[in-house]
């Protein structure tokens, strides 16, 4: 046997050697890479679970809340902060997402009912008010992305079964 020969074998048994290991490596990143995609809508979904939080622990920022996504303009100065911090933070929350989606981490059908749930909120005469006013605190791209939404001028009814003609502002109830 020569060299050549012995060179060849030994070329034969990389490569018999090499495919399977590249095959495993494929695999292991395939599955980080879905351990990772998984992970990161929990961490989303936790966090949006916790903002929520707000709405449900706090009938008078329920009422803010609710006030205010008709008529950001008519709220009282404190309850204008309230209202704003809270809507900022879950626009955040939709654009971290947005970008989570562009970077293929969510999935279309999980941005669709994002969008979805956005597209009800920023319905609404109060949040448009509210984005005219905090548009700069976003990203030029998810800023277009709501501009869009706004300007298809969907019928605010995220909550049209309930009665928000009843939420009385603070100082006019009795």
């Amino acid at each position: 046997m020569n060299w050549e020969m012995l060179a060849a074998i030994g070329q034969l048994a990389a490569v018999c050697v090499g495919i399977p290991s590249l095959i495993y490596l494929a695999v292991q990143i395939r599955e980080q890479t879905r351990e990772r995609r998984h992970s990161a809508v929990h961490a989303l979904t936790v966090q949006w679970g916790d903002l929520t939080c707000a709405l449900h622990d706090n009938a008078e920022f329920s009422a803010i809340f609710l006030r205010g996504v008709q008529s950001f303009a008519d709220l009282d100065p404190v309850s204008k902060l309230r209202f704003s911090a809270f809507f900022n933070r879950f626009l955040n929350y939709f654009e971290g997402m947005y970008f989570s989606h562009c970077d293929g981490i969510l999935t279309a059908s999980s941005w669709g009912k994002i969008e979805r749930s956005m597209s009800e909120l920023i319905a609404y005469p109060g949040v448009q008010q509210w984005w005219e006013t905090r548009r700069l605190w976003h990203t030029e791209e998810f800023g277009r992305v709501v501009d869009a939404i706004i300007a298809r001028g969907d019928e605010p009814k995220a909550y049209a079964t309930y009665n928000l003609r009843e939420i009385a502002a603070p100082e006019t109830r009795s």
